[in-house]
């Protein structure tokens, strides 16, 4: 895996397409993933002929989340991009709460505040982890088939750790969406406030093209302020304060699961997720 690319860059005049690359296994996201996909949103941002990114996902599906399984690299050491201490040789606590402080939380605030523009165009399965990486993005913009949903309630988490979901969707949704683990379509997410656009599959990366073309018209100065003034005023209402929270409460499930389980993931009803994956939930549509 050492010189396998996860993440794809490619330039389309002013628009930076990038690439989500682990088809066979959902675009699922281990440490190498993540690192790569920092990387190519530094590349866009320093390249001055750059005005737009669209993060796509390679595949069937945009992205399932992070890897728990087979693939996964917890164990492993990569260069820091905070300044939190590497997790690879510690234990327990010390070891999820650096580690995903790093990767989960960390990196997600920080492609967030790019201060150029980022579109999520996003088709098949936005499962947990995967929401963190189309939240992060200034838009969503989806196909019919694009369906979202974080059911890790189901193995004793409230949520994914970038946990914004009240803020997207409201209380009494975001509720129904954590209680249930249930998919969400993209034209009922469109209702949620979760999507700004549903197009059919085969529109979408030229209707998406078109919306990035669109804002990269737009001057740059203009799009960075434009981007902090939206953005201060979701952490004046105290959206940084309410993550930062969460994530606490995130860990606690980590460390119950580890305690009483022996394992801070594992243990507890893991079936819940995988129907979600493969499509055994009763709201299960076909397209």
């Amino acid at each position: 895996m050492a010189n396998e690319d996860l993440v794809l860059f490619e330039k389309r005049g002013r628009v930076a397409v990038i690439t989500i690359n682990r088809p066979d296994a959902r675009n699922a996201q281990n440490g190498k993933l993540i690192y790569q996909l920092d990387d190519a949103y530094y590349r866009f941002a320093q390249d001055d002929d750059l005005a737009v990114a669209v993060l796509r996902g390679e595949g069937k599906s945009f992205s399932a989340g992070h890897d728990i399984g087979k693939g996964s690299d917890r164990g492993v050491s990569f260069p820091r991009r905070s300044l939190w201490w590497d997790h690879s040789d510690k234990q327990g606590v010390d070891n999820r709460f650096a580690r995903e402080q790093e990767l989960y939380l960390g990196l997600t605030r920080r492609w967030r505040e790019l201060p150029k523009p980022t579109i999520a165009m996003v088709h098949g399965a936005c499962i947990a982890g995967g929401l963190m990486l189309a939240w992060s993005c200034d838009f969503v913009v989806a196909s019919p088939d694009a369906f979202f949903s974080d059911p890790v309630v189901a193995v004793g988490l409230p949520g994914m750790e970038y946990f914004i979901h009240p803020h997207i969707m409201g209380s009494r949704r975001a509720k129904e969406f954590l209680f249930t683990g249930r998919r969400v379509y993209a034209d009922e997410a469109k209702e949620f406030g979760m999507v700004n656009h549903v197009y059919p599959l085969d529109e979408l990366e030229e209707r998406t093209m078109e919306l990035a073309e669109t804002i990269a018209r737009m001057p740059r100065l203009g799009l960075a302020l434009a981007k902090q003034a939206v953005n201060r005023f979701e952490d004046a209402m105290g959206l940084d304060i309410a993550i930062d929270s969460v994530f606490g409460l995130h860990q606690l499930g980590h460390s119950h699961n580890a305690e009483t389980q022996g394992n801070p993931i594992h243990g507890l009803n893991t079936n819940a997720i995988l129907d979600v994956m493969n499509g055994a939930d009763s709201s299960r549509r076909e397209q």
